[in-house]
């Protein structure tokens, strides 16, 4: 993405027609930059080449997140390297995943973890999926049969998250996550992916689905702006909190050097 086209991201006053749209998980990929400039206010690396695919490398260099378009099936992949934590694992996401259900996992990168530990499906009880086994798999249906999110295990005990959404006909996406995975990251997918709230689409982005509900809306480009510069401000006063934490956090003082003799020093 160039520089000039961040500089004409919602430029101009005339109203233009948008779309609410419900599920949100049959919404559309959207505006890929939810994603990407959220990423770099929070301090990643844009490591992408001119007119090429998207990517994204955190501070710490642990962690890259791209977006190619260019080949089939094209998509999302998130990669993170082993750490004393987990081992190396990764995210595969389809193209037409909404870009507001991928930021919840990608903007949980530029988070602590918390110290609760984290529940994939809490966050789809809580909207009354219906969940429970199928066959040796455990899956999460979303009420209106659209979406499901499933714990599977393939026979040479090779686990993954694989979840996905899919209209009656046939339209949709899927993605998976390795096992090792950061549980907290999968959880923030669900719960976007389980959120109600409807995500917009401006016209001729809406996707022609019977089970898509739409409603029009009419935005001035100056709101967007102002609804997307509130994201990216959140993401750089989080940064600047968390980088100011550790520069005014005590150092442990040093221990004074024994004697050469050995003998410890009565203070």
């Amino acid at each position: 993405m160039s520089k000039k086209q961040r500089q004409g991201w919602g430029t101009g006053e005339q109203a233009e027609q948008h779309y609410l749209v419900r599920p949100r998980a049959l919404a559309g990929g959207g505006d890929v930059r939810h994603v990407s400039e959220f990423l770099r206010a929070s301090g990643w690396r844009d490591k992408s080449k001119t007119g090429g695919p998207l990517s994204m490398e955190s501070p710490d260099r642990t962690v890259r997140v791209a977006y190619d378009p260019y080949v089939l099936p094209g998509g999302w992949t998130i990669h993170g390297r082993a750490d004393g934590l987990t081992g190396e694992w990764s995210a595969h996401l389809g193209r037409q995943v909404p870009v507001e259900i991928v930021a919840g996992l990608t903007d949980a990168l530029t988070r602590p973890r918390s110290a609760h530990a984290p529940n994939v499906w809490a966050p789809l009880e809580e909207q009354y999926w219906d969940i429970g086994f199928e066959g040796q798999d455990y899956q999460a249906t979303s009420p209106d049969g659209t979406a499901w999110m499933q714990y599977h295990q393939s026979p040479d005990s090779e686990a993954m998250w694989w979840t996905g959404a899919k209209d009656q006909q046939g339209n949709g996406w899927t993605a998976h996550f390795t096992s090792n995975t950061p549980m907290h990251l999968v959880q923030a997918f669900s719960a976007e992916l389980a959120s109600p709230d409807p995500v917009m689409r401006p016209r001729g982005h809406v996707p022609l689905s019977a089970q898509i509900r739409a409603w029009s809306v009419s935005v001035k480009p100056s709101q967007l702006s102002a609804w997307q510069q509130a994201r990216i401000t959140a993401a750089r006063a989080a940064t600047w909190a968390r980088n100011s934490a550790r520069s005014t956090r005590p150092r442990t003082a040093a221990r004074p050097h024994a004697p050469a003799s050995g003998a410890r020093t009565r203070l």
